[in-house]
């Protein structure tokens, strides 16, 4: 069910508005920013309207006067909030947005001097379409995970909402929030983990970048029962199609809850060169996996390998539950999808990427946020759908340095259900 939620528990910081400096090295072409002129300009003519989502663009002519400094749009989004757009006297066309939602609303319309006086106003009612934030509250699916909720959201015309998520406070008994994800993605898709195997409620809405808020949607979920798998039954199961181990680095080390060096390392290069590259490994149970945090090689004594040389760019892991018999496995547009096997009963359990680097530095730059994001190592969940499995094969498709011919690991964790 939907239920109005309307305790203003946050609101998003307002979208600064454009400040619009103008200059040109031609003399004729250059106007002073201020003027002596008091004379009130004439107001803008022949305005017309398009509707869009949220907003609406607004077309007109401005008077004959070189006098004009800008045109000005006055309105309110919502019953509480104003906004004031402009527009520079280069241009004939305003855009209002950020309405709470498809209904009227009124715009004022200025011409501002260069002795910054205003014209008469111009009224004009603008009907812009849905926001996005509304378009995107109906289709909120949340659903069972391990040790949580997973949440799903379409954002089809990628706007910048932020998904809220509340439940009751253990102790309070009130509403809280628990989570807020920022994002322009088209297609959101996440989990919210920790919480025991017991009915718990959970609300969600949806707000948008000018602090416009959905209805929350309120849902009873069940978690699914998660433990992190043992890494005390974890061992070898080296097969011949498998990558050979490089400089000491044995792939014990992927299990031994150390995620800096060594680690597990290919020899480097591999020889004779077979890539994609692949090891396996059993976890000594049978289990459904619901994700996974893989650590890299980071800063160590030989070096900084952020980002670079053997981490693993793009992987994909497989698993079977029992009789891990041995072959090359397929890769690339024909190769089977998530939950599909190979030609020998391999299940593909996801492909992966690297994530990149937040400061957006090439390398071998750095910032002590991305080293803290490097060393937190990378999570992923795998689809809820996927059967049991008990053997696991790393198969590295890229490495970082895009060398492919050998790859390194730091650790492995992986979580589940073994019962």
């Amino acid at each position: 069910m939907a239920n109005q939620y309307t305790i203003p528990l946050w609101r998003m910081l307002p979208v600064a508005l454009a400040v619009m400096t103008f200059s040109c090295s031609k003399v004729n072409d250059y106007k002073d920013v201020v003027s002596q002129d008091k004379t009130k300009p004439d107001p803008v003519s022949n305005v017309k309207v398009q509707n869009e989502a949220g907003a609406a663009i607004i077309t007109y002519d401005l008077p004959e006067s070189d006098n004009i400094l800008y045109v000005q749009a006055n309105y309110m989004i919502n019953d509480q909030a104003s906004r004031q757009t402009k527009s520079s006297f280069y241009s004939d066309t305003i855009l209002v947005g950020g309405f709470e939602k498809n209904a009227d609303y009124t715009v004022t319309l200025y011409t501002v001097s260069r002795a910054d006086v205003k014209s008469d106003p111009v009224e004009v009612t603008v009907h812009p379409g849905v926001p996005a934030y509304l378009q995107a509250f109906p289709t909120i699916e949340t659903k069972p995970d391990f040790g949580g909720v997973n949440i799903n959201v379409l954002n089809l015309s990628k706007a910048n909402l932020g998904i809220v998520t509340i439940a009751q406070d253990a102790v309070t008994k009130q509403y809280e929030i628990i989570h807020q994800n920022y994002t322009n993605s088209d297609t959101i898709s996440y989990s919210l983990r920790g919480y025991d195997t017991i009915p718990k409620d959970f609300g969600i809405y949806i707000t948008d970048e000018w602090g416009n808020i959905s209805d929350t949607l309120f849902s009873t979920i069940t978690p699914i029962f998660e433990v992190q798998m043992d890494k005390s039954r974890f061992s070898p199961y080296v097969l011949g199609t498998d990558a050979r181990t490089g400089f000491g680095w044995e792939i014990q080390n992927l299990w031994n809850g150390n995620t800096g060096s060594p680690g597990y390392h290919t020899e480097q290069p591999i020889q004779p060169l077979v890539w994609p590259a692949v090891i396996t490994f059993d976890m000594g149970q049978t289990a459904k996996l619901s994700r996974y945090t893989i650590w890299n090689r980071g800063i160590d004594g030989s070096g900084n390998w952020l980002w670079q040389a053997g981490a693993p760019l793009s992987w994909t892991l497989w698993g079977r539950a029992s009789d891990p018999v041995d072959e090359t496995l397929p890769d690339g547009p024909g190769a089977p999808g998530v939950g599909e096997t190979s030609p020998n009963g391999w299940i593909n359990l996801g492909t992966f990427r690297l994530l990149p680097k937040p400061s957006g530095l090439p390398n071998p730059q750095y910032t002590n946020a991305d080293l803290d994001f490097w060393n937190a190592g990378f999570s992923y969940n795998f689809s809820l759908d996927l059967p049991k499995v008990r053997y696991i094969r790393f198969q590295c498709l890229e490495n970082a340095s895009l060398t492919n011919n050998f790859f390194n690991v730091a650790e492995l964790t992986f979580w589940g259900d073994p019962r």
